[in-house]
């Protein structure tokens, strides 16, 4: 019982400090003309849904702890392509080429919160795909799910 409450908390965790970096770009970025570009527009509304995506993972984590990490996976994967934006505006602006408003000025550019960003979403995507694989039976042990057999 006492290793299911760890596990637990660790992903609460994990879905706490990969929604901090949304929060703060949700925020941030709302109403300016990042939030109104035919590229970056659709992005930050993506990743504003991935922000409240987060927060129902945590919430989701004390009640149904696989669905969770699901949720949890589902929103991390939003996340990123912001980060990405920020981090590596030339590759961004390689993949997905429009009419961007300011001129590039390099091609890697150190972000914090960008890199905390994509630091939090690596944290939460290994939390969750820990609690997708591994499942713990009555006596609390665990096993690792290896297609149709566990392995202990």
């Amino acid at each position: 019982m006492k290793n299911s409450i760890k596990r637990n908390l660790t992903q609460a965790a994990a879905c706490l400090i990969c929604a901090i970096p949304a929060w703060r770009y949700s925020g941030f970025l709302e109403g300016t003309e990042f939030s109104g570009g035919r590229t970056t527009g659709p992005l930050l509304s993506i990743e504003e849904a991935a922000s409240y995506l987060l927060l129902l993972g945590l919430v989701l984590t004390f009640l149904y702890r696989r669905i969770a990490a699901a949720v949890t996976i589902v929103a991390s994967v939003l996340c990123l392509p912001i980060y990405l934006c920020f981090v590596a505006p030339g590759p961004f602006r390689w993949v997905f080429p429009g009419r961007y408003m300011g001129s590039l000025a390099a091609d890697y550019v150190w972000d914090t919160w960008a890199v905390a960003g994509i630091v939090s979403v690596a944290i939460a995507l290994y939390v969750s795909l820990t609690a997708l694989l591994v499942r713990s039976d009555r006596n609390g042990a665990s096993s690792v799910n290896r297609g149709n057999r566990a392995v202990l």
